[in-house]
């Protein structure tokens, strides 16, 4: 599902052009598991919508609603893409996953924004268990040794303010081969399955398999 509510865009990057999406859902036009849209590569989308001033601010009451949709939805694993940032709605959203996945660089800047959600979704998911509920991944890195010094760099700060480390489930090199894949509009793992960053995903995807998840993650 894409997340980012009011500035949706995985549709436009997956080159699909559907005809249902969460908005339609919302308002009572179809239900979630009507607006799925199949893609070629085995998963189905439930697009968002951008530009929509509704789902951009929608309330605690939608939101809830909306996990509720997600959580019946007739499929084995939901993926959760949401946006940047610490509104309602990425709360909300986050809190309600299984896994919550923070996708990190070694910026400065997203360095200190990794740990604000970090700290947050804690709070959010009940304390000392939200730390187990949350795990990084290191984007766009040379390799094992730098994706290392990302994680160490929130691992220490998670166990000095927060109390409990984070984990590092694992890594995505810089690929030149990952914005090609986005202006072809097609996934990775279809449009380039033997490049660095598509074994990095690989090895990601089966990381994420080794981790018992409910419904919603």
């Amino acid at each position: 599902m894409d997340g980012d509510l009011g500035l949706a865009n995985v549709d436009v990057q997956l080159g699909i052009t559907p005809t249902r999406d969460l908005g339609h859902v919302l308002t009572g036009a179809c239900t979630a598991a009507e607006a799925l849209t199949p893609h070629p590569a085995g998963f189905a989308l439930l697009p968002g919508r951008s530009g929509a001033a509704g789902l951009a601010s929608l309330g605690a009451e939608g939101l809830d609603r909306m996990v509720s949709l997600l959580r019946a939805l007739p499929v084995e694993e939901v993926v959760l893409d949401l946006g940047a940032g610490l509104s309602l709605a990425q709360r909300r959203l986050a809190a309600a996953a299984d896994l919550l996945l923070v996708v990190v660089t070694e910026e400065p800047t997203a360095l200190t924004d990794a740990y604000a959600v970090l700290k947050l979704h804690r709070q959010d998911s009940g304390g000392a268990d939200g730390g187990a509920r949350s795990a990084l991944v290191a984007n766009m890195v040379q390799g094992p040794v730098q994706a290392a010094r990302v994680h160490g760099a929130l691992d220490q700060a998670c166990r000095h303010f927060l109390g409990q480390g984070v984990k590092l489930l694992g890594h995505v090199r810089r690929d030149a081969k990952v914005p090609a894949a986005i202006r072809a509009q097609a996934p990775l793992l279809t449009r380039h399955p033997d490049s660095p960053a598509a074994r990095d995903l690989r090895i990601l995807a089966a990381a994420l398999r080794a981790i018992p998840l409910g419904k919603a993650a």
